[in-house]
């Protein structure tokens, strides 16, 4: 209470309200620095006892995962302002909401009075104006300007505030403290669920008016005990009031629950899961908790990006990139170090279901960050993770810096070569495998069988045999010949008929023509004399005892 404004330098207030009640504006707010989106609630300095001031003390003191999450307030000359968790009021998404998800905030309104009178405080104005929604479809209850202990309240404080509160018990017997909300419960349990035809509906809201609108008071039910109705007796409603509630929830209690969590959940569609608990599933509780790590997070953080894979996965790649993606995008803004780990270790898995844009300009600035981080670990993670994405974002938009040409291709020029480039399917970001290199001609030992029968069938083909010494060779069709076996060119099998074959001039004509028309007569009896004389100067330098 009374922080200054300076506490927030970077806050920006929408001036637009989103809505206007008698004592206060909501508006919508962002902290540009952290990314944090709030609403704001704004009203004229009253003094002590003033609404906004007093919901404020009260949201303060009283915290729980089903009570809108105080966030700051202060007073800035003479505005107060109280700044919460981003929400909107309930009437403005009512009519978009469908039954499962009004069963389950229902079931959230009661926790939370459940929690305020375990406490012995009532609520006091319990409707539809004081019950918000957040962005993940959960219903906060808010509008803590009327609460007080139960040793306040009587028949004189609810006189005072009647005009102000939307639903009044008309019987006004205090003999239990915990009547009026539980009237005012009733009364707006009926007001959300009377458009919604059911028969379980319909048998709801009947135990609301036959119980909850007792005119005996002391025939009411308890919170607990509307708890336990069949109405709200849901596996779905079960399973999202534990995640709601997990900080306060004991370690064994944890345990048991995601032991069989993911078994739960893949009885249920996929889009119901993901709309309705994906915020909860990727909650720092989880990511944090060793047995879901083990038990939970590996389908959850797994899409299915093929219709043939049978292991089992939460949400298919559509589902998953409309409804967790950008959720994940902000975990990996968190300097934690466990979750951190836990997000690049999965990585593969789920990075195709990012855009390029999001990989380049959220993902890998939060990545950079990572290696210069003093745990070897989560450096070493890190710079796998770098690795995967240098085929999809470049090296130059992953490494960047000033780069250079530091090694060469020494690859032999053969044609084969061409095709023997390392290729990435994007798609799945994986390597595709190279085909193996041809082995040369002639090579000895192992030899190829691929294709070996259809190498065999034209053997029999005249084109294909062996010449034969009556088949003329006409120098024209000779590139058209086929080449010798192999074996027949061993001269150990060379038959005789064979070696008589007309040999093919491959040079013939390269073969100089010469000119025979210009001769020189050459005196034989003077070259012989010449000859001798060489000779005789040979015999004469090499005498036998210089080999001694």
């Amino acid at each position: 209470m009374g922080n200054n404004y300076s506490n927030i330098p970077d806050i920006d207030i929408n001036e637009k309200a989103v809505e206007v009640c008698d004592y206060w504006t909501q508006h919508s707010a962002v902290i540009f620095d952290q990314e944090l989106y709030l609403t704001v609630f704004i009203s004229e300095v009253m003094g002590n006892g003033a609404p906004l001031e007093a919901n404020a003390k009260h949201l303060m003191i009283y915290r729980h995962p089903c009570i809108v999450k105080y966030i700051t307030s202060w007073q800035l000359n003479s505005k107060f302002h109280l700044a919460v968790e981003e929400v909107t009021p309930l009437s403005r998404v009512l009519s978009k909401l469908d039954f499962l998800q009004i069963s389950i905030g229902l079931h959230s309104i009661l926790k939370a009075l459940d929690f305020l009178h375990s406490n012995r405080v009532s609520h006091n104005n319990v409707c539809m104006s004081s019950i918000y929604v957040t962005k993940e479809g959960d219903w906060k209850l808010g509008g803590m300007e009327y609460l007080c202990n139960y040793t306040d309240l009587n028949c004189d404080y609810l006189n005072k505030i009647e005009n102000n509160r939307e639903y009044s018990d008309p019987v006004g017997d205090l003999r239990r403290k915990d009547c009026v909300d539980l009237y005012a419960f009733g009364s707006l349990a009926i007001d959300v669920l009377k458009s919604i035809t059911d028969d379980v509906v319909s048998i709801f809201i009947d135990f609301c008016k036959s119980n909850l609108l007792n005119a005996d008071v002391t025939k009411r039910p308890t919170f607990k005990t509307i708890l336990e109705e069949d109405f709200f007796n849901h596996r779905f409603i079960e399973i999202h009031s534990f995640l709601v509630e997990l900080p306060l929830k004991s370690d064994t209690e944890k345990t048991g629950f995601f032991q069989d969590l993911a078994e739960k959940l893949f009885d249920f569609e996929e889009e119901v899961v993901a709309s309705r608990l994906s915020g909860l599933l990727l909650s720092r509780m989880v990511f944090l908790d060793k047995t879901a790590q083990v038990t939970l997070l590996p389908f959850l953080l797994s899409p299915r990006t093929d219709l043939k894979d049978k292991n089992p996965h939460l949400f298919s790649t559509e589902t998953f990139k409309k409804h967790l993606c950008h959720k994940l995008i902000e975990i990996f803004k968190v300097r934690d170090r466990e979750i951190r780990s836990y997000l690049l270790s999965f990585f593969p898995k789920y990075m195709g279901t990012f855009t390029k844009e999001d990989l380049q300009k959220k993902i890998l600035p939060e990545l950079l960050v990572g290696i210069k981080d003093t745990d070897d670990h989560l450096v070493s993670l890190t710079l796998k993770t770098l690795a995967i994405l240098v085929p999809i974002l470049g090296s130059a938009t992953v490494i960047g810096g000033k780069r250079a040409k530091f090694f060469t291709d020494g690859r032999p020029a053969r044609e084969y070569t061409k095709n023997r480039e390392l290729t990435v399917d994007v798609s799945n970001h994986r390597v595709v495998p190279l085909p193996e290199r041809p082995r040369p001609d002639g090579e000895e030992g192992e030899t190829s069988t691929e294709d070996s029968d259809n190498n065999w069938e034209d053997w029999d083909n005249e084109e294909n045999r062996i010449i034969d010494k009556n088949e003329s060779i006409s120098d024209k069709s000779i590139a058209d010949k086929s080449i010798p076996d192999i074996s027949r060119l061993d001269i150990k099998n060379r038959s005789f008929e064979e070696e008589k074959i007309e040999e093919i001039n491959f040079f013939e004509d390269m073969e100089p023509i010469i000119d025979n028309s210009n001769t020189f007569l050459v005196d034989k009896e003077e070259i012989s004399k010449k000859l001798d004389v060489i000779d005789t100067e040979m015999n004469a330098e090499w005498d036998e005892e210089d080999w001694n």
